[in-house]
This record gives structure tokens, C-alpha cells and sequence, in this order.
């Protein structure tokens, strides 16, 4: 019954749908009285040979209006009680998917991608059934169950009514006992399909490294020993599931054996009449159902139980980053000033002593072997986390002075591990500006030197990209994901190594694209490949967290320090190479 209370919130959001629905619920289980008690009239009177043509005409029109009207009840307590419940996993799924876009980079790092997608799938369809057949059979069971068990001792014997519930206590003492069983076993089925879900999704995500590595047999072993344990799981919770409709026709055989044998002794006693004994056996007939759902409530509740709390386990994780009380809604200019005196958060010190000051409308370069803290460095700007000692200014304020959708709308990043929608190209790069023109999407295609590649394409810029850009080549993709931020125009633009996938050439280009279109706008940008910041008016080489180089281009080229080195190496490499790389 937890989850009922866990559920409260909604049962009294929505009461007067579920109101209705009982009530109308309970109506149809009164009105289920009154055949057997018909029945048990008729059968006296053909006993007593007393039943006419008229009675017997009036007594079969009042059946036939019990049953169009039970109908009609049926449908709308459907309608109501099932609505409901519907509209709940619709109120839940808009809960997971506005926390889950609402939690930083830290929450996805520990999730996995297939167990957040059971929980908005298999466990809320569990709460769903809870609050809908759930509800259902918790006032079936009772209403049902209470009235015909009144009026067979009410209406026909107490006494009787009394030996036919002898049974009862076995069928409540099994029920508590499979409930507990069944909430254990279910959650273990449900985490073990969470589990499986991931690998499925991550199987496909990785289906060409797969593939290039020839491991698709062990693969497919790995699947199907994570596909045998969900199946054992879920075996487990149907043995338990399967003992409760033999548990029930058990009892329910039992009563109608006692009700039988006891109340045919009271027939040739003269105590009830023949017609009587038949009303009760139908009615006994008419306790099948509540007993069966009675069981299925007990199923249905623990069920429930398991995915509700393993829902509100997730909705109860904290948000790490969020907008201080007085936090403001103006977006930023573009004047950025590191000063990180320490941070880390994977045991290592990540960032410590750094101070960058970069003009608004000024560009800087991050070079730095992989690991020296380059991204660590812009995804402080994107408030992925909250500086531990030090901060991080934007136009003279701290960054947590803004509201962060207010930084976000400020700021474009273009990240290493770019991502492409299964959508059109076109739809790709007005991403962040559905609103834009055609000549727009164009005008930022051809800045980020993609727009001939597109052209070459039969559907051009209506062409489907496919899951993650599948069909795009490595630097397509990346230059794809360049315009969907150069469209945007932002205040601030964050280039995390996105040049790597592009020849030189294609690089010199969008370089000289940018430094045209962005002369009073904030720049950053990250690389490997020293040439993409050579135009910088200031770089950067981090290492091991700190700064160890700065200056200009023709200044650390003077200084005969790493950059220098690294860039002279890799001028020699483009020249072995002939200038060559995959656009």
C-alpha cells in the first residue's frame, strides 16, 4: 500500500476523476446483486410451480436493464479510472525528461544510457498499471467482495455465509507472502532488463568498432548471457506470479465445496429454500472475481512498488549546478576572465593557478598534450561544474552572478565528440535556431566550409544524416556542427578541437571565415593541431592543469618551448605527408 500513499499527490490532483470512477465502480457492483437474487426468485417459483408468463417476462426486463446499464457504467469508469492513470505516466515521463535535461555531465557519467530509458519505459508503464488496474482491483476486491458477502448473510444465511469464508484467512496468508516475493524478484528483473537495455543500446552505438575488431561473436555471447539472465529474472517473478490464480481457485473451490455439502443439509432441513442455495452458490460464483483481484491487486501493488521506487531514486538526485537566488537573467557581452586557483574532480588537481584574461571580441588558442586540462578549462565557462577555489568572470561579474540558461544562450560550443541529430542537414544546423532562413543555414554551411559537400548530396540540405551522422564522413560531421554554431552568432564561441577531422586547407578557411565574422566577438579555441591557432591573440599551453606557456604565436615560436617544438614537428609531418588529410 506504500505506493498508494507514494501516489497521493496525483490521487488528489485528479479526485474527482477517480471519484466518479469508484463510484460509479461500486454501482456496477450493486448492481451485480440483483441477478442471483432473481435467479434464486425464479427457481422458487418454478419449485412451487407459481411463476407466470408476466412474472417471468418482468424479471428477465430487469436483467436486461442491469446489463445495458452495467455496460454503460463499465465503459465510463474505464474511460475515467484509466484516463487517469495514462495521463500519470504522461505526467512522470515529462518528470524524467525535464530532470534528466536539467542534471550536468557529472549525472550521465554515472548513468547508464539504457537504464535511464527503462525508466521512462518498463517502470513508469508499472506505475501506470498501479494507478489504473491497480485501483481497480483494490475496489473491486472490496466493494465487490463486501457486498455479496452482506448479502448472502443478509439475504440468505449468516451461518452458511460464515462456513463458506473459512477458506479466506489461507488466501490472505498466501497473498502477503507471494506480495513480498514478488517485490523482491521484481525488482531484480527490472534492474537486470535496465542492464540489458544498456548493452543493447551501447551494441549499437559501437556496432563498426565491433565489426573493424571482428568481435561480433563474443558480442552476441555477451547479449545473449545478459539476455538469459533478464530471462531467468522474469521466470522467477512468473513462478511467483503463477501461484496466485491456483491459490485462489484452491479457496474458491474450498467454499464451494462447504457451501455445497453445508448448505444442502440446510435445504432438507427447511432453514433455505432450493432457490435460496442456488442464489448463494452464484452469488459464491460472483467472489471469484474479487478474490482473484484481490491476488492481482497484490501483484500489480508490488510491481508498482518496485519501478516507483526506483523512479523516485532518480528524481531524487540533486541537481550539482544550479542558479543562485539573485542570479541574472541578462545574457553576457563577452569579456572572460579566468581565475581558478584549484579544481579538480577526478582525484588529479585538474585546473590549479589559472588567470587568462581575454577582451571581448579577442580570440585565444589552447594548446596542450591530451590531458593537460584544455576541456576542463572551456566546460568551466559552460558551468558543467562549480570552481571549488577561484571563479570565473564574465564582464567584470562572477559566472554564477547569471542565470545559466542565460550563460548558455550566450555561449556556442562546439565539442569534440560532436553530435548529429537522425534529422535533415538542414534541420541539424538550425538546431539551435529553428526559426532560421534557408539563406541563413546556407550562409553558415558555407562559413564552415561544408556547403559543396552538401550540394553534391541528391537531396542537398534535405538529406537525412541518420542516427549520430552516421552517414557523414568524420570532417563532414564536424563542419556540420561548426555551422550549427556559427548560425547562432553567439557572444562567446568554443571551438573543443573540432578542426581535427579537416585538411589544412579547409582548416585555413574556416579560420579566416571566423576571424571576418566574429571581429567584436569572443573566441576559444582548443586544439591538437598547433596551426589552428596561430592567429590567436593569445595562447595558451596548458600542462598537467597550469599554464606553462603564453603568449603569441611569433612569441612562443621565439621561446623554443613545447609549442614551438610541437608546432615545428607537426609542419614537418603535413610536409611528409604532402599537406594531405581526411575532410
Amino acid at each position: 500500500m506504500k505506493v498508494f500513499m507514494d501516489l497521493a499527490w496525483y490521487f488528489k490532483q485528479e479526485k474527482v476523476r477517480y471519484g466518479t470512477g469508484v463510484i460509479i465502480l461500486m454501482l456496477v457492483s450493486a448492481l451485480t446483486l440483483i441477478p442471483p437474487y432473481v435467479i434464486g426468485i425464479i427457481v422458487d417459483s418454478i419449485a412451487n410451480e407459481t411463476l407466470t408468463p408476466d412474472d417471468l417476462t418482468l424479471w428477465m426486463g430487469i436483467l436486461l436493464i442491469i446489463g445495458i446499464s452495467s455496460y454503460i457504467f463499465r465503459y465510463i469508469w474505464r474511460i475515467l479510472i484509466f484516463g487517469a492513470s495514462i495521463k500519470l505516466a504522461r505526467i512522470l515521463r515529462n518528470r524524467l525528461y525535464k530532470h534528466f535535461t536539467a542534471m550536468s555531465s557529472s549525472f550521465f557519467q554515472k548513468k547508464r544510457t539504457g537504464d535511464l530509458m527503462a525508466h521512462a519505459t518498463n517502470d513508469i508503464r508499472a506505475i501506470e498499471q498501479t494507478a489504473g488496474a491497480g485501483v481497480l482491483t483494490l475496489v473491486d476486491s472490496l466493494t465487490m467482495g463486501g457486498y455479496v458477502i452482506i448479502t448472502m448473510a443478509a439475504v440468505i444465511s449468516w451461518e452458511l455465509t460464515l462456513i463458506a469464508l473459512i477458506p479466506m484467512p489461507l488466501m490472505a496468508f498466501a497473498t502477503s507472502k507471494y506480495g513480498s516475493l514478488l517485490h523482491q524478484r521484481f525488482g531484480k528483473a527490472q534492474a537486470a532488463f535496465s542492464s540489458l537495455n544498456d548493452k543493447v543500446q551501447e551494441s549499437i552505438s559501437g556496432v563498426k568498432v565491433t565489426k573493424t575488431f571482428g568481435y561480433e561473436e563474443k558480442e552476441i555471447e555477451s547479449f545473449r548471457e545478459q539476455s538469459d539472465d533478464v530471462v531467468n529474472k522474469n521466470m522467477a517473478v512468473a513462478r511467483v506470479d503463477a501461484l496466485f490464480d491456483p491459490t485462489i481457485s484452491l479457496v474458491v473451490g474450498m467454499s464451494f465445496f462447504l457451501s455445497v455439502a453445508f448448505g444442502s443439509l440446510y435445504v432438507i432441513d427447511g432453514e433455505i429454500t432450493i432457490g435460496q442455495l442456488t442464489s448463494f452458490t452464484v452469488y459464491l460464483g460472483l467472489l471469484i472475481w474479487p478474490m482473484l483481484a484481490f491476488g492481482w491487486f497484490f501483484n500489480i501493488v508490488e510491481r508498482g512498488r518496485a519501478s516507483n521506487d526506483r523512479v523516485s531514486s532518480l528524481l531524487r538526485a540533486k541537481q550539482e549546478i544550479t542558479d543562485d537566488p539573485d542570479a541574472s537573467s541578462e545574457m553576457p557581452e563577452g569579456e572572460i576572465m579566468f581565475a581558478i586557483d584549484l579544481f579538480s574532480y577526478s582525484g588529479a588537481e585538474d585546473l590549479k593557478n589559472v588567470e587568462i584574461f581575454i577582451p571581448t571580441g579577442a580570440t585565444l588558442g589552447v594548446a596542450g598534450r591530451t590531458g593537460s586540462g584544455k576541456t576542463t578549462l572551456v566546460q568551466s565557462l559552460l558551468r558543467d561544474f562549480d570552481i571549488t577555489e577561484g571563479t570565473v568572470y564574465i564582464d567584470g561579474h562572477p559566472i554564477t552572478r547569471y542565470k545559466k540558461n542565460a550563460l548558455l544562450s550566450a555561449v556556442a560550443y562546439v565539442p569534440q565528440d560532436h553530435f548529429l541529430f537522425s534529422a535533415t542537414i538542414a534541420d541539424n544546423i538550425a538546431f539551435g535556431l529553428p526559426e532560421a532562413s534557408y539563406k541563413d543555414i546556407i550562409q553558415a554551411a558555407k562559413a564552415a566550409a561544408v556547403h559543396e559537400d552538401i550540394s553534391r548530396f541528391p537531396q542537398g540540405y534535405e538529406t537525412i544524416v541518420g542516427e549520430r551522422g552516421v552517414t557523414l564522413s568524420g570532417g563532414q560531421k564536424q563542419r556540420v556542427s561548426i555551422a550549427r554554431a556559427l548560425l547562432l552568432n553567439p557572444q562567446i564561441l568554443i571551438l573543443d578541437d573540432s578542426l581535427s577531422a579537416v585538411d589544412a586547407r579547409t582548416e585555413e578557411f574556416i579560420l579566416n571565415s571566423l576571424r571576418e565574422a566574429r571581429k567584436n566577438k569572443t573566441t576559444i579555441i582548443t586544439a591538437h593541431r598547433l596551426s589552428a591557432l596561430h592567429h590567436a591573440d593569445e595562447i595558451v599551453v596548458m600542462d598537467n592543469g597550469s599554464i606553462s606557456e603564453r603568449g603569441t604565436h611569433r612569441f612562443l615560436m621565439s621561446e623554443s618551448g613545447w609549442y614551438a617544438e610541437m608546432y615545428q614537428t607537426q609542419q614537418l609531418e603535413k610536409e611528409l605527408e604532402g599537406g594531405k588529410g581526411d575532410a
